[in-house]
């Protein structure tokens, strides 16, 4: 049974300029495993996964109707990568359903939760 979906797009341009003038940005919205993937990554890189990451970590708060702020924050919500590369978020009520893409221009992502029937 689906429990909610989120989806959120963002503009790259606005993520890399809020990065500039506020770069503590990345420790408010990546988890200290995050930060460490971001700090591996090029320049271009960086921005892309920050701003994937951002737009994931809405989807989610969406999708369980709540969005960030008092509920839920962006360290409640970690992102990992199976072995294949796929994006997941672990929950142990839920099974999350991930996708993120990518343009030159904007990050988007959507978010599925199912219940796992336990």
């Amino acid at each position: 049974m689906i429990h909610g979906i989120g989806l959120d797009i963002v503009e790259i341009e606005r993520i890399d300029q809020l990065l500039v003038r506020q770069p503590k940005i990345i420790r408010r919205v990546l988890t200290e495993r995050e930060q460490q993937q971001f700090m591996q990554l090029g320049e271009r890189r960086r921005i892309e996964f920050l701003a994937g990451r951002f737009a994931v970590k809405e989807a989610y708060a969406k999708a369980f109707g709540c969005g960030i702020g008092r509920e839920l924050s962006f360290q409640d919500i970690e992102i990992e990568k199976a072995s294949s590369g796929k994006p997941y978020i672990s929950h142990t009520d839920y099974q999350v359903h991930v996708s993120i893409t990518h343009t030159k221009e904007y990050a988007a992502a959507q978010v599925v939760i199912e219940g796992t029937g336990a």
